[in-house]
């Protein structure tokens, strides 16, 4: 049976059509100069090559022109966020208008719920998924005892039914038939940091529209892995990191969605500042601030040059690569994983992560039934960079830009050889 599946990784890998972007990223190596086998693209994508060369650009500029780098660099500083825009759009299934790239994650989380948790005496709760990822719920608590609430009572985690992981739109469509008049924001990832789960982000945003409800996403485990169309979806917002799946550097900057039909809305409270002002007039420094239209009206500061470069090159090798062709290569990577799992009957583990193709990405969770830590630091030994999230859990996400097939056998080959033994 082993051989089997060695022969087909073969296969699998020798029509993979994305198999060269593998040599445009840097693959870590351990101490013999083995490359690893990098299943951790859901915590920090690998660096692609050409970061070294863009940013090594920036820096030459900066050593030559100054100043002037805002207007005559090669690529000029001021506008600098405009040239990510199309292909993050792209990425994202967003028009140009509805996209922009500032701050980190969690900030802009902050920033869009200033204008879009407006709670009200009745309506005045923040629904989350079950387990969001702590930042998630730490930035929702903290608005809701901004805005003189009790996250005792204002903050509703879904759970999913007994002796299972999933939350299922059914159950959220339930909730809403319930209690969604109580409910002022849905915010929600468009995949668990833990489970893997990937949400039905279309359906969720029609329920909740439908029961008065404004609905946002954060997207670090989704832009880049999923194939999204927030455009067509209708989310009201979103948000994501770009250091996963978008491959931009450990901390990168974060990206921004807000849905056309908010674009020309001035009235909206926000918190400001002078980049999200009309570039027009920009600089003739006036006092009153006259917002941009779409989402570069949330901008607060100009662009950080040095951090927006690796976003530029990974953002190049995506709009190459298509972000559809990644997604089917996705799934038949996990769907070969998933296969040779159970075939390989390896004991000790149950994998959380839903096996139907569209509630999941990358991301396989596998779930240790007598949890051991050391158990996954021989996995780590043995040349395996996964990652590990308390209790219990073992995330791996076989990524369509540089894992192969065989990178995918390997990995099941290795665990089944550890834990059946």
């Amino acid at each position: 049976m082993e051989h089997t599946y060695f022969l087909k990784a073969q296969e699998l890998d020798a029509k993979d059509i994305l198999s060269g972007f593998r040599s445009e990223f840097h693959i870590p190596k351990n101490e013999n100069g083995e490359e690893s086998i990098y299943l951790c693209g859901n915590s920090l994508g690998l660096m692609p090559k050409k970061t070294t060369v863009y940013i090594n650009e920036e820096l030459a500029d900066w050593s030559k022109l100054g100043v002037e780098g805002h207007l005559h660099a090669k690529h000029p500083w001021m506008p600098y966020h405009e040239f990510l825009t199309e292909n993050m759009a792209e990425l994202v299934g967003a028009l140009p208008k509805e996209v922009v790239v500032m701050n980190s994650l969690t900030v802009n989380l902050h920033l869009l719920m200033v204008s879009f948790y407006r709670p009200t005496k009745s309506r005045f709760k923040i629904l989350l998924e079950y387990s969001p990822f702590p930042s998630d719920r730490y930035a929702v608590e903290s608005q809701i005892l901004f805005h003189g609430f009790d996250p005792k009572t204002a903050l509703v985690e879904l759970k999913p039914l007994s002796g299972t992981y999933e939350i299922t739109t059914e159950q959220i469509a339930e909730y809403l038939k319930e209690e969604g008049d109580e409910i002022a924001l849905i915010l929600l990832g468009g995949v668990n940091y833990y489970t893997g789960q990937a949400y039905d982000i279309r359906e969720i945003t029609r329920m909740g529209h439908n029961a008065g409800c404004v609905v946002g996403f954060d997207l670090a485990h989704a832009a880049g892995n999923l194939y999204l169309s927030l455009h067509d979806d209708g989310p009201d917002f979103a948000a994501w990191c770009n250091y996963k799946y978008i491959n931009s550097g450990p901390g990168a900057l974060s990206g921004v969605f807000v849905h056309e039909r908010h674009s020309k809305r001035f009235d909206m409270p926000r918190f400001s500042g002078w980049w999200g002002h009309d570039k027009n007039i920009r600089f003739k420094m006036e006092n009153t601030f006259v917002p941009m239209e779409g989402a570069e009206g949330w901008q607060l500061s100009n662009p950080p040059i040095l951090s927006m470069t690796p976003i530029r090159a990974s953002l190049e090798i995506f709009s190459a690569a298509g972000i559809k062709n990644c997604r089917i290569k996705s799934v038949q990577m996990t769907s070969f994983l998933l296969e040779m799992f159970d075939h390989s009957a390896i004991k000790g583990f149950e994998i959380i992560t839903p096996r139907e193709p569209e509630k999941r990405g990358c991301q396989l969770s596998f779930r240790m039934i007598k949890p051991d830590k050391t158990l996954f630091n021989t996995l780590v030994k043995r040349n395996i960079i996964a990652d590990w999230r308390e209790p219990d859990v073992i995330r791996i996400a076989p990524v369509p830009l540089y894992n192969s097939f065989m990178d995918v056998y390997r990995f099941v080959k290795i665990l089944s050889e550890e834990f059946n033994s």
